[in-house]
């Protein structure tokens, strides 16, 4: 085995385990701690008491799965979006896509209240909407990498202010809104997960095919249409792929941030080459990252809970004005 694959091998697994770990201590800790044997017997479909069963199938395990989607889906839209754009400042929330989705999803609460099959859905187009406006700037002529940025700035402020009109003219537009908006996993049921779980495998499952093309798109547009990729359609296919699996998070997650930026740098820093390995890289370090980050909001102010968009902010933030000041030493960052 070639030390690159070893390397590779080693950082997945490495990450798989910690993300275990994060998913078992998340189960097990929170207003009622659940001991290790209890999680270990509950899981081997052993008695629990029922009260300890009720507040693992209905409450946490609900919970973690939403954190593991969530952030894998994320992060996932995340790399694709910096790789097709050639930007690493690009993530689904700094470029629009999310505030696109969730404005669509409360147009959709709004209009179709009893529809509890529409978010979904009507996230995925909000987030392809703000994709293809992207897109669109990504394509013209000499629009640079702090452009996009801002445009995607700007999308995010006129969908915020759609998502604000909604709320003044029908506060009952989307039952917890102020979770939504911020970003929280409080209260996501079982059945919350079915539609988007399904939309976010395949989303997840089409990206990893598509990972040569990535590796290819890199070298630059003129060098993958020499090697025979068809950048144009593409950069849209995935662009449409990493709308999808932001939308679906987003509509049983709300409007997390910051998880598309973060984590694919920490991904790419790990592993320096191969798209497919970096991928699942990724999808693993983006489950880990929400799911530890869900885990301290609810256990870091016990028996007060924090939305975990909220620790998300405050990481994501530094982060974001750290890559700027790295970007712009580097003469990465085009002035404006």
């Amino acid at each position: 085995m070639m030390p690159s694959t070893r390397r590779a091998a080693a950082a997945i697994v490495g990450a798989a385990v910690l993300t275990a770990l994060a998913a078992a201590l998340a189960l097990s800790l929170g207003s009622t701690t659940v001991g290790p044997a209890e999680l270990v017997a509950w899981l081997g479909g052993q008695p629990v008491s029922a009260e300890t069963a009720a507040i693992l199938a209905h409450v946490r395990l609900p919970r973690v799965a939403a954190a593991l989607l969530a952030g894998s889906a994320l992060a996932v839209a995340g790399f694709v979006t910096q790789t097709v754009l050639a930007n690493p400042m690009a993530s689904p929330n700094v470029i629009g896509v999310n505030a696109g989705a969730g404005l669509l999803v409360l147009v959709a609460a709004s209009l179709f209240p009893a529809a509890t099959w529409l978010p979904p859905v009507a996230a995925f187009f909000g987030a392809f909407l703000s994709a293809l406006a992207v897109f669109a700037l990504a394509r013209g002529a000499r629009a640079g990498k702090l452009t996009i940025v801002l445009t995607g700035m700007a999308l995010t402020a006129v969908a915020t202010a759609g998502i604000n009109v909604i709320l003044i003219v029908n506060p009952d537009a989307y039952v917890g809104a102020s979770r939504f908006l911020v970003g929280g996993l409080a209260g996501v049921m079982a059945g919350d997960l079915l539609l988007p779980g399904a939309l976010i495998a395949i989303g997840l499952c089409a990206v990893i095919a598509g990972a040569r093309g990535l590796d290819v798109i890199q070298l630059g547009d003129a060098a993958a249409h020499g090697l025979g990729l068809g950048v144009r359609r593409f950069r849209l296919g995935m662009l449409a792929l990493a709308a999808l699996l932001a939308g679906a998070a987003v509509s049983f997650a709300g409007l997390l941030g910051f998880v598309g930026l973060i984590v694919p740098h920490i991904a790419r820093v790990l592993l320096r080459s191969g798209a497919r390995a970096q991928l699942a890289l990724t999808a693993l370090l983006g489950a880990l990252f929400v799911c530890a980050c869900d885990l301290g909001a609810r256990i870091a102010f016990a028996p007060f809970e924090i939305p975990v968009g909220i620790v998300m902010a405050f990481l994501g933030g530094p982060f974001f004005v750290a890559l700027i000041v790295r970007s712009s030493r580097r003469g990465d960052v085009d002035g404006l």
